[in-house]
């Protein structure tokens, strides 16, 4: 089974970033840039003043250790669009997160190739 790739771009400090779209209840698309985190375990998190305009159901509270210590996160049930599919995932809210955040479950089903020297950047 073939997927669609969509490219990326590299960061001032080559981090990973996607454009991807996180989806409103009402069907609203906030189109952001998202970073690829592969520490990061788990599918999307974002910051929690971002959760507002999305309306996303709540799901439960986690507790995670990050890179500052524990921490509390408000898990909700999401929707995003990448490669112009959309997903329907648990996404992960909490403070201080400092940027959209893509976790290393797209890997799963997608396949990220990294090549620096060549500037090439996909996630498909």
């Amino acid at each position: 089974m073939r997927h669609d790739m969509i490219s990326g771009n590299f960061g001032d400090k080559d981090e990973l970033f996607f454009e991807i779209e996180l989806i409103a209840v009402d069907g609203s698309e906030i189109p952001v840039e998202a970073l690829f985190d592969t520490g990061f375990s788990w599918w999307l998190a974002i910051n929690n003043q971002d959760l507002e305009a999305l309306d996303w159901i709540y799901l439960e509270q986690q507790t995670m250790i990050t890179a500052q210590g524990e921490a509390e996160f408000d898990i909700y049930l999401g929707k995003v669009r990448i490669d112009s599919k959309e997903f329907d995932i648990p996404v992960h809210v909490g403070e201080g997160v400092s940027e959209v955040l893509l976790g290393h479950q797209w890997l799963r089903t997608r396949r990220l190739v990294v090549d620096m020297l060549s500037r090439v950047l996909t996630l498909g």
